[in-house]
């Protein structure tokens, strides 16, 4: 499993944000971060050539406090040092260091760069405690998804989580795969939210899966499982830590030596079935059910149907995280007609040219976390 991670004290960017204004930040950050050493230089030319009654204070004093929240603690010391060493060294050249204003001016910008050093240390430290939170956060994102073994069952497995940006929020995309009396079953979901609650409301599905897959005899209850598990959990909380909303999942069983696939949707995207021709099908249920955790709005039964998994084909679970990338222009990515006419060596080779496919199609900004599973019929 895969998550976006980032050093303490980058910029976080807006997972909202499209390319386009992805890349002009990116340029504006890298424009920025140049901007102490050109402020020194072009301070020191105006200070040296301007009357003595021009001051180029505004220049020197403002090259440590942009680079206190952009570089590291040694830069931004060297950077007040280079500040007050280049004030000090043109006021030694005009013959004026000992002068009221020279002395004035100079101390102003010492000032400024002492400052910019203790900001630049409670910008780390939260950046630190921020990167640290996050860290536990993808720890505990971790040890509720672990990888899957290369082979269950027979079938060769592969998942894969990719957070939508280096230093996004860990969401709530959620896949399992267990061997069963019944067959393989996995399951592939999305959860409604991000952050810490929605890593929990993920333990609790992934949870209720696991004992159930091993208990129920239908996939059909296996999802109540899941259902009365999230509800259940859901009443144990209330206020900030109430889980936020609901669950889509593809649910998905695989009998021993059978050549289908019975499938539950709980209105998530579907999944498809790449054939060893290169033809790609899309696995759409004539009656996908409502979200889990939204059983309360009425009852809708569930209803596993089976289609053909014929030997060599690969079947591809995804979350929308895939399905709904978009590219500069907005129109979103269509895993189907991408993968169709292609072959893959193996489930693994399948989801990472996936993941790079969609990174560079939505120019490295996607909207949202992305989990994979592909299984091949040996």
């Amino acid at each position: 499993m895969r998550a976006g991670g980032r050093l303490p004290g980058d910029p976080v960017p807006d997972p909202g944000l499209g390319p386009d204004e992805g890349r002009r930040i990116s340029y504006a950050l890298g424009f920025v971060r140049r901007l102490p050493p050109l402020l020194l230089v072009v301070g020191a030319f105006y200070d040296y050539f301007t009357p003595q009654a021009f001051t180029a204070a505004p220049f020197f004093t403002a090259a440590p406090l942009v680079a206190a929240p952009l570089y590291s603690r040694r830069s931004t010391v060297l950077t007040g040092l280079a500040s007050v060493a280049v004030v000090l060294a043109i006021h030694i050249r005009l013959g004026i260091v000992l002068h009221t204003d020279a002395i004035t001016e100079a101390a102003t910008v010492a000032t400024v760069a002492v400052l910019a050093v203790l900001i630049n240390l409670l910008v780390r430290r939260s950046s630190e405690q921020l990167a640290s939170a996050r860290e536990i956060a993808e720890a505990a994102q971790r040890a509720v998804l672990p990888e899957p073994a290369e082979r269950i069952g027979g079938f060769a497995i592969a998942a894969r989580y990719e957070a939508a940006q280096e230093g996004a929020f860990i969401g709530g995309d959620l896949y399992a795969v267990q061997d069963t009396p019944h067959g393989v079953r996995l399951v592939v979901g999305d959860v409604r939210g991000k952050g810490m609650g929605a890593v929990a409301a993920v333990a609790v599905v992934i949870g209720a899966f696991r004992e159930a897959a091993e208990q129920e005899a239908t996939l059909e209850a296996v999802a109540q499982r899941l259902e009365r598990a999230l509800a259940r959990e859901g009443t144990r909380r209330d206020g900030l830590d109430a889980f936020e909303g609901f669950t889509t999942a593809v649910l998905a069983e695989l009998p021993h030596g059978d050549s289908v696939v019975r499938i539950v949707d709980r209105g998530h995207p579907p999944p498809l079935l790449l054939h060893e021709d290169g033809t790609v099908r899309t696995l759409q249920v004539q009656e996908p059910a409502l979200p889990l955790g939204m059983g309360e709005l009425g009852v809708w039964p569930d209803r596993a149907e089976e289609f053909a998994f014929p030997g060599g084909a690969t079947l591809l679970v995804h979350t929308d995280g895939l399905s709904e990338a978009r590219d500069s222009r907005g129109v979103f990515y269509d895993p189907g007609a991408r993968l169709a006419g292609r072959t893959f060596r193996t489930p693994e080779a399948l989801l990472g040219i996936l993941a790079k496919e969609v990174r560079r199609y939505s120019g490295g900004w996607m909207t949202d976390d992305m989990a994979m599973i592909a299984v091949r019929h040996p």
